[in-house]
């Protein structure tokens, strides 16, 4: 079985992020029209939301959902190219050329 990096929180978080990046661009656009966005929430507010957007979107990348881990039980099911396995039985070694006696160059 397959899983995935992200969980169902990680997509949570995503999603909150892009709503509060959005408002935060909304915000700014549409601020006060008297004042054409030179107000308060063109440039206080909406640059605020916007970093707090995108903490949030940081956050969602990096939070570890336990869902989406998977335990030590369940990674000897899931084969990976790295996975080693200590009850394997050791490989042949590699077939090597036959010793000779003679030297095979001249003096």
């Amino acid at each position: 079985m397959q899983r995935f990096a992200f969980g169902p929180r990680n997509y949570r978080l995503m999603g909150i992020g892009l709503v509060v990046l959005a408002v935060g661009f909304v915000t700014m656009m549409f601020g006060d029209k008297n004042n054409y966005g030179e107000d308060f929430l063109g440039i206080t507010l909406g640059p605020l939301l916007l970093i707090a957007g995108f903490l949030v979107e940081f956050a969602a990348i990096l939070v570890r959902d336990d869902a989406a881990v998977v335990s030590r039980a369940d990674a000897a099911a899931v084969p990976t190219a790295f996975t080693l396995n200590p009850g394997a039985p050791a490989a042949a070694p590699a077939p090597t050329a036959p010793a000779t006696s003679k030297p095979t160059y001249r003096k």
